[in-house]
């Protein structure tokens, strides 16, 4: 600890006599540290694992319902599943858990008949939804299975819209009327809004909203004729037969999103097994006249592959990058003629004994001073990039990113390892100098 203080005194007392050199060292660290800290918060913040004490037991299952015509360039399924088969690998259940998804945007009519309907943004989902998720209750709960076989007219609903028509209190077994038809509610959520939101990134695009208003049961919605409110992808050529929603259920027409929990790599590997089976049966039917094409994504392959991180946050993150590597280029050569200029002090202290990693270590002290300060400006100037992160990226992505202690921490380490990297070469070049050239020319 001694000789790293001394070495830390050295290098003070070198960066003092150079203040306009040492200033455009730190500038360089500072903003180039800065504006990759900043698009790491931004990155950090749409690509982190959604639910990451589960994501590994969670799964998206395709079923390829088109065929050869229908698919991906690249041969992909489509995305979502059709009611028939949605309905069929409900039936089946060969999961631990699993829900068919889709979204709903009814309207609710608050208890005072003076006020105006409240449009709401929801989702249709099996009981199982709720456990397989974690989804957090401040009242109640999802409900059971019978209450899903029976379709029952109950909800559950969001803290806003809880605080909206109940001011807030526990509102288990009161009544809600949604798109004319009346809901008892049984469970209340805590504040939930997932970003992206991984059980539906198809219909949400992943990010954005204020998060789901209600889920209703499944067959409720269905018996109630609550229109899909998310996309709607029909094969070219097989438009539904018959209008409306009663059409699209009986349709080769993909709007339902599903998810699986599978506990483990044999219960994973019976899943794939029991969608190939499927669609052979679906061929012998008469269905399908192709060969199975299924897939099964575990949740974070399964957003990479709908591509959730914004194209935006990719580039920006490359472009901060490379600055950083032209700001430590610039380092380099900025700790080299620095140091180089010293040959004379070098070659005294070599003469009177001092070894080259002594001489080495004295300037990665200097270039750490200059990293941690360096880092001090990085810091600042990545809290006025998060909080100016509106005027370059889409505004859905605004408020995702934050600085936290885990942020500022890294910001620091960054400043100060790459400038101790860049100090490598210029302190290794300045320990070489030969003693013996240098007083000759004293």
């Amino acid at each position: 600890m001694g000789m790293f203080g001394y070495y830390l005194e050295i290098a003070v007392r070198s960066l003092r006599r150079s203040t306009g050199l040492t200033l455009l060292m730190v500038l360089a660290i500072g903003f180039g540290v800065g504006a990759s800290m900043t698009t790491y918060a931004v990155f950090r913040a749409v690509s982190g694992d959604p639910i990451p004490w589960r994501s590994s037991s969670l799964f998206v299952p395709q079923v390829d319902t088109w065929g050869p015509a229908g698919r991906a360039d690249d041969g992909e399924p489509q995305d979502a599943l059709d009611y028939i088969d949605a309905m069929a690998l409900m039936r089946d259940h060969r999961a631990a858990r699993q829900s068919t998804i889709y979204a709903v945007a009814p309207s609710v009519l608050p208890t005072d008949a003076s006020r105006t309907p409240i449009p709401l943004n929801g989702f249709a989902v099996y009981g199982e939804f709720f456990p397989m998720l974690d989804v957090p209750f401040e009242y109640g709960s999802g409900w059971s299975a019978d209450a899903d076989s029976r379709g029952a007219p109950v909800v559950v609903i969001g803290d806003t819209i809880n605080r909206r028509l109940f001011g807030g209190v526990d509102s288990i077994g009161r009544t809600v009327s949604i798109g004319g038809r009346d809901y008892r509610v049984v469970g209340v959520m805590k504040p939930w809004n997932p970003q992206p939101i991984f059980f539906d990134v198809v219909d949400t695009g992943g990010f954005g909203g204020d998060g789901p208003d209600l889920f209703l049961p499944f067959q409720a919605a269905i018996g109630a004729n609550m229109e899909n409110a998310g996309a709607t992808n029909c094969p070219k050529g097989r438009m539904p037969s018959a209008q409306g929603f009663a059409g699209l259920q009986s349709s080769a027409c993909t709007w339902i999103a599903y998810m699986v929990e599978l506990d483990g790599a044999a219960a994973v590997q019976r899943y794939r097994l029991y969608l190939d089976d499927y669609a052979r049966e679906q061929q012998r039917l008469g269905r399908f006249d192709w060969a199975p094409n299924n897939r099964l994504r575990d949740l974070q392959a399964w957003l990479n592959h709908e591509h959730v991180v914004p194209d935006d946050t990719k580039v920006s993150m490359l472009v901060a990058l490379g600055l950083l590597l032209v700001c430590l280029l610039n380092t380099v050569g900025l700790l080299l003629t620095k140091f180089l200029r010293r040959s004379g002090e070098i070659g005294v202290r070599r003469a009177l004994g001092a070894s080259r990693s002594a001489i080495c270590m004295q300037f990665l002290a200097e270039a750490a001073v200059i990293g941690v300060a360096g880092g001090i400006l990085g810091l600042l100037l990545t809290g006025v990039g998060v909080l100016a992160t509106g005027q370059v990226l889409p505004m859905y992505l605004v408020g995702l990113a934050h600085v936290d202690v885990s942020l500022l921490l890294l910001t620091v380490l960054v400043a100060v390892l790459a400038t101790v990297l860049a100090g490598l070469y210029p302190a290794m070049r300045a320990s070489r100098v030969q003693p013996a050239w240098q007083l000759k020319t004293q």
